[in-house]
């Protein structure tokens, strides 16, 4: 999430020098045995599976239930389209059994797996059928082929994305098939579900621009039949210009819109410079990339669900 996401660009020799320095620590980490995943195993026998950030690490968990053993590499409340990994983290890609990851999303992440893990990597981003070409960035166009990433905000494209990894448990643990492929089924009836809440629940919603802090929505946008008016780009991190902030105020009040949609791992500040200039009120719209004390809801689905109360109320759904 090949598909490209756009992060901060960083210079390649950086990227390079921090891969060998960890390199040197996997070894001593796979020495001592210290890893969080030390080996193939977890504990009681389970399988040690690790996922890229907290989506692709739930759908782990309902799926692979005390099959598995989930570790993420995106720790609670951090942001994960720029995230570091520690000389730890690249060990437990290293012992790992199996790493599930989209590719593009998170540049230090591809870079461990491409390093340490390559036979052992499963990539769920062509699984998403990401189609959305990703916005301009800072008033840059993005890179040739730059699609959006967030496909599990389209509960359907998280259906295919958990069919694969069930299918792809069942390929690498195949004692444990046949409970991967009843919990599959069983997850995936919980996203059918909430698919038809959502699409009930936004039907009747008077105002279909859904003006939000950064491009994370295109998906969800798309399914539900809004359209995703952005202030910044793919990457939250990149602060739009005093003209990205006219442009869409002005856009604000042309159409009327209410609502400006605030989250929770970025600082609402842009949102609330627009809100200030229009009048519009400022809400919370959660993109769930990962899970935090502020954070409406224990897990995806719940969270799924409070954004969903939060659309009815900001764009007029009776």
């Amino acid at each position: 999430m090949s598909n490209r996401h756009l992060p901060r660009a960083r210079p390649r020799h950086l990227v390079g020098l921090a891969v060998v320095t960890l390199l040197g620590a996997t070894a001593l980490a796979g020495c001592s045995g210290s890893s969080a995943a030390s080996s193939s195993n977890g504990s009681g026998g389970t399988l040690d599976v690790v996922a890229s950030f907290y989506p692709i690490e739930f759908a782990i968990e309902q799926i692979g239930g005390s099959h598995v053993h989930v570790t993420s590499l995106t720790k609670p409340g951090a942001e994960p389209h720029d995230v570091e990994l520690t000389p730890k983290d690249v060990a437990t890609v290293t012992d790992t059994k199996l790493v599930v990851y989209a590719t593009g999303f998170q540049p230090a992440v591809d870079e461990a797996v491409s390093q340490q893990a390559a036979d052992r990597a499963f990539d769920v981003a062509p699984t998403a059928h990401l189609d959305l070409a990703a916005p301009a960035e800072g008033g840059k166009a993005p890179a040739a082929g730059a699609k959006d990433p967030h496909f599990w905000l389209d509960p359907e494209r998280y259906q295919a994305v958990s069919k694969a990894i069930g299918a792809k448990l069942a390929e690498v643990d195949p004692g444990h098939a046949a409970d991967y492929a009843k919990n599959t089924t069983a997850f995936v009836a919980k996203l059918v579900a909430l698919d038809q809440e959502f699409a009930a629940g936004t039907k009747t919603c008077t105002n279909k621009d859904l003006v939000t802090s950064h491009a994370a929505f295109g998906y969800l946008s798309t399914r539900y039949g809004f359209t995703q008016v952005p202030i910044t780009g793919l990457d939250p991190e990149v602060e739009p210009s005093a003209a990205d902030l006219s442009r869409i105020a002005d856009f604000v009040k042309a159409h009327r819109v209410t609502t400006i949609y605030a989250e929770t791992l970025v600082e609402p500040k842009f949102a609330q410079t627009v809100g200030d200039a229009t009048g519009a009120r400022v809400a919370t719209l959660d993109p769930i990339e990962g899970l935090t004390s502020k954070s409406v809801g224990k897990d995806y689905l719940e969270v799924m669900r409070s954004n969903l109360v939060t659309l009815q109320q900001g764009q007029g759904c009776s």
